[in-house]
Parts: C-alpha cells; sequence; structure tokens
C-alpha cells in the first residue's frame, strides 16, 4: 500500500495574551489552502489535531483548551491605511469545523510581532529602537486593530517586566486598540445593542425569564447577572466546566441569546457556530483567591466577571471579552455598568479566575445612539517555537 509523505508547511507557535494558536503566513500555504473553503478548513483542522474523540488533541498543535485551539493567517494587506490582514480560526475540539465567525482578541497581541518578522510591514515602518505601530485589518469582524510592538536593536522586542494575570512569566508589554469595535455586520442591522435596549428579557425555557445585556463590541457577548443564575462572580474553573448541568444550561443561554441577537435564524445553527456569541456573567466586587493561589481583594476591582468559551469557562479572559466588558461598562445602564457602580466610567478593572484585567473604552450618545470610537488594552505576546508543521499527504 502506497503512504503519502507528510506536508512540511511554514509556520511559528505564537503566545498572545493567554492563548496559543499556530501562525501562517498566507504565502506559505498550499495553493488550494490559500483560499477560504474546506481544504483550508481541513489542514487547519489536522494541524491542530481535530476532530479529536478523546479531546485531547495528542496528534496535532492543539491543547485541548479553547485557548489553544487556534490559528492565525496573515498576509499583506491591500486595503488602504493597513499594514497586514488577520484572519483567525478558532478550531473545534471534538468535532470538524473551523468557526470563522469572529476575532482572538488575545493572539492579536501577537499579530504586529509576526507580521514584522514575517516580513508583512514595510521595514520603513519599523524603528530601529522604540516602538512599531502595525495597522490590523481583523478580517473576521471588518476592523481595525492597532498594535503598538516595541523595538529593540531592529528586532521584535518579547522579553520584559510586563505581568498579566493568567501568563507564568512576565514578557514585553504590547498596547493594543481596537477601533470602532461594535461589529457592524452582526445582528440587527450592525447595531451596538441588537434588539436596541440596553437590557433585555430573554426567555430561556427551562431556566426562566433573565435580565441581559445584549452587545456586538470586539465580539457579540450576552452578559447576565451572577446571582441570577446562582453564582456569585467569584467561581473558578472547576465550579463549572466539572457540572455537566452547569455547562448545558450556559450553552442553552447562548443559543436563545444568539437567537435574540439575530445571530443565527435556529436554534440549531448554535452548535455550529460555537466561538460566538460569548456568554458572561457579572456581580459587584468581592475578595476571592485566583486559580494561581493570588488573592484578589474586593478594594481592587471594579467588578467580577467571569465568561464562557467554547462550552467551557475560561481560565482568565478572551481579549474581544474584556472589549465587550469596557464597552459595556463605559455606558451607564448595562449589566457590567450597574455591576461596576453604574455612572459614566472610561476604564474599568475586573476580576476574572486568573487574577484582574483593566480595559478601557470611550463612548458617546449621538442621536440616542451610542457608540465607542475604541477600546484599549495591555496584553504580551512572544514566540514559542518556529519552523516546520507537518500533517499528512492525503489531507488535501
Amino acid at each position: 500500500m502506497t503512504h503519502q509523505p507528510q506536508i512540511k508547511i511554514p509556520a511559528t507557535y505564537m503566545r498572545g495574551g493567554t492563548s496559543k494558536g499556530v501562525f501562517f503566513r498566507l504565502q506559505d500555504l498550499p495553493a488550494s489552502a490559500q483560499v477560504p473553503g474546506a481544504a483550508r478548513d481541513a489542514l487547519l483542522l489536522r494541524v491542530i489535531g481535530s476532530p479529536d474523540p478523546y479531546g485531547k488533541q495528542i496528534d496535532g498543535m492543539g491543547a485541548a483548551t479553547s485557548s489553544t485551539s487556534k490559528t492565525v493567517i496573515l498576509s499583506k494587506s491591500s486595503r488602504p491605511g493597513h499594514d497586514v490582514d488577520y484572519l483567525f480560526g478558532q478550531v473545534s475540539i471534538d468535532k470538524p469545523f473551523v468557526d470563522w465567525s469572529g476575532n482572538c482578541g488575545n493572539l492579536s497581541a501577537a499579530v504586529g510581532s509576526f507580521a514584522i518578522s514575517g516580513g508583512l510591514v514595510a521595514p520603513e515602518r519599523i524603528p530601529h529602537n522604540g516602538v512599531a505601530t502595525v495597522r490590523v485589518w481583523q478580517a473576521n469582524i471588518g476592523k481595525t486593530i492597532i498594535a503598538h510592538v516595541p523595538i529593540t536593536n531592529g528586532e521584535v522586542q518579547e522579553t520584559g517586566d510586563f505581568e498579566l494575570d493568567g501568563v507564568t512569566f512576565p514578557a514585553a508589554e504590547v498596547k493594543l486598540e481596537f477601533l470602532d469595535p461594535a461589529a457592524e455586520e452582526e445582528g440587527a442591522g450592525g447595531s451596538m445593542f441588537p434588539t436596541g435596549n440596553l437590557v433585555d428579557q430573554l426567555e430561556v425555557p427551562g431556566i426562566g425569564t433573565l435580565k441581559v445585556t445584549m452587545i456586538n463590541a470586539g465580539i457579540p457577548t450576552i452578559f447576565v447577572d451572577a446571582d441570577a443564575i446562582g453564582y456569585t462572580g467569584t467561581e473558578l474553573q472547576d465550579a463549572i466546566n466539572g457540572d455537566p448541568q452547569a455547562l448545558a444550561r450556559f450553552e442553552t443561554i447562548r443559543a436563545h441569546g444568539a437567537l435574540r441577537m439575530g445571530l443565527i435564524t435556529n436554534l440549531e445553527q448554535a452548535a455550529t457556530r460555537q466561538h460566538t456569541p460569548k456568554v458572561a456573567f457579572v456581580a459587584r466586587p468581592a475578595s476571592y483567591v485566583s486559580s494561581s493561589g493570588k488573592p484578589v481583594a474586593a478594594g481592587d476591582i471594579d467588578l467580577l466577571v467571569r465568561a464562557m468559551s467554547m462550552g467551557k469557562l475560561h481560565h482568565a479572559m478572551m481579549g474581544t471579552a474584556a472589549v465587550a466588558i469596557g464597552t459595556a461598562a463605559a455606558i451607564p445602564g448595562t449589566l457590567v455598568n450597574l455591576a461596576a457602580g453604574g455612572g459614566e466610567r472610561n476604564s474599568v478593572r475586573f476580576g476574572h479566575p486568573s487574577g484582574t484585567l483593566m480595559v478601557g473604552a470611550e463612548a458617546a450618545q449621538v442621536d440616542g445612539n451610542w457608540s465607542v470610537t475604541k477600546a484599549i488594552m495591555s496584553r504580551s505576546a512572544r514566540v514559542l517555537m518556529e519552523g516546520m508543521v507537518r500533517i499528512p499527504g492525503d489531507v488535501l
């Protein structure tokens, strides 16, 4: 029996924020995978090691969590005013599909440095020492991200003393600006609040009627009060992820919220759109001990937030969900804003399972409609490995 040899594809394995993913330059992919479609999805699934009924992704680069089952494709941008196009694929762990419906805010922190190192940014835009401003077009959601990448002696600086809860070691700080983060193509007519309301009553069969804030900013997100679903907001992963009934309830809330937001037309579609929307629950500040054993004092945070990603409680916070949190916190009357104490604010520090995170947002009301010009946060990024990733030749 004849066996095809493995295909070797140039790739870089990177950490961005509290996520990890396999990064590719579009030009390095096999021709059939340089365009959207079945061949590209099949390649990325095999690279990551999905679908894996064992849920471990042993035969691939994934690490069996939503934070590590990720892929990125970058190319020089032909769009005016941008350096690079960034396409993100969230790979399902146990099912054969790649979700292209949203961005990864954490991996956004690694896009600028990969683009510079990969020759996708014009050399004249990179200082010998200082900060390179990389203008990123986020192709999944049609938005601009500005990445401020530190440069030392003409090379991306990755080491530093910036600490990020959820990441063990310090690294260089990468500042990110998410411009006009409300998703235009999502929901009812591209509104930041697809129902037109800051707070809605969402009927969820088997659970009841919940007050929710549904927002399209950073990533479509459904916020609910923690106490309304039996939680305090101080929970760590095991309290949720070890409870199959709790996970099923969150998925039911997510599906009905997606339908109400206009992201799907029937409930069955939620199963093939796992990446979006997100579900998060919020609460007033309270002291707790993070997953690393670090105490978080109620006086050091504005509110508590826990968020679900790909069917599980996230170990820290998704970057795009942080944008949604910052945006909603800046708008008086949302559940996020009320949990933070209400009123006007342009930044918020929230507690998550791994610690705390600060995010800022600039919001304004024009003709009765809320808009946010940008959300700002700091992350870090680092190359973990670079070279060639291999997949069996019969995949394509």
